[in-house]
Parts: structure tokens; C-alpha cells; sequence
């Protein structure tokens, strides 16, 4: 059932809502596992990690929810259910438990490496079908990268 028309072709709404469930799928994912870091993060750099680990969770969400309403807008149901998530998100489990301050940017820097590498794919591959959900892509890119440099400046 779609109360939904969209403007898109079939074929292009199928490919655009692959990625678009994708992105919503990494970003809930990302707001997750920087959370979890967050409240196990410690060392002597706990405040500015824990932090900076907030600033994350905040992009991941603000994003995730402009992801899942573009894709209602193009007739597709978005899908950010744990168990969704929990099958098909691209970042590696981390650690429970306590997480030293230099692992907690370690863990993020790789989170954030994979999230940024399949964002980019997905920019390539809505440029066509949809430039309005490949511009909100390209804008999320843009912040999950300063994110990336920030936790890899703290990394040195």
C-alpha cells in the first residue's frame, strides 16, 4: 500500500530508496554505537571525547530523520527498526563495557570511515535518478566528514 505517488520512475524510486533506507540504516546505527562509546568512554581525555562523541549522535539523528522523510516523500516506507538495523548496518560491532578514550576515537574513526565510504556510493549512485535526495546525501557526507577529521585530529 502507497498513499504516496511519486514523481520518480519505478526503477529510479526503487534505486533512490535503496539509498535512502541504506543512509537511515547507517545513521541510526552510528547514533547507537556513539552513544554506547559515550557512556563507557574513559582516560584523561574523557570530557572532550565524551563530547565530541554527543556531537556525533546529534548529526546521526537530525540527518536520519531527514533520510527517512525523503524517503516517504518518494512513496518508500522507511525502516528504522532495531531488527532492520541490527541486519543490515555496514559499521563493526564495538566493545561493551569500559573503552580507554584513545580506542573510543579509534572506534569511531573506523565507524565513521565506513559510514562516509557507502555515503559516497550512494551520492554516485542517486546523481541521476534524484539530485533533491543526492543534495541532502551530499550535506550529511560533508558533516560525517568533519566528524571523521575531528576524531582523527584527536587520534595524534
Amino acid at each position: 500500500m502507497s498513499v504516496v505517488k511519486s514523481t520518480l520512475s519505478d526503477e529510479d524510486r526503487t534505486l533512490v530508496g535503496n539509498a535512502l533506507q541504506g543512509a537511515l540504516v547507517d545513521l541510526v546505527d552510528l547514533s547507537l554505537v556513539a552513544k554506547q562509546v559515550h557512556w563507557n568512554v574513559v582516560g584523561p581525555r574523557f570530557r572532550s571525547v565524551h563530547l565530541q562523541l554527543d556531537d556525533v549522535v546529534v548529526t546521526a539523528r537530525q540527518h536520519a530523520d531527514t533520510v527517512a522523510e525523503r524517503a516517504s516523500a518518494i512513496s518508500v516506507s522507511p525502516d528504522g527498526r532495531a531488527v532492520t538495523v541490527a541486519k543490515t548496518s555496514g559499521i563493526s560491532e564495538v566493545t561493551d563495557g569500559w573503552i580507554k578514550d584513545g580506542d573510543a576515537v579509534r572506534a569511531l574513526v573506523e565507524a565513521l570511515s565506513a559510514v562516509i565510504g557507502r555515503m559516497r556510493e550512494r551520492i554516485t549512485a542517486t546523481a541521476d535518478p534524484d539530485p533533491v535526495s543526492q543534495d541532502i546525501l551530499i550535506g550529511l557526507t560533508a558533516e560525517l566528514e568533519k566528524h571523521h577529521w575531528m576524531f582523527q585530529a584527536e587520534s595524534h
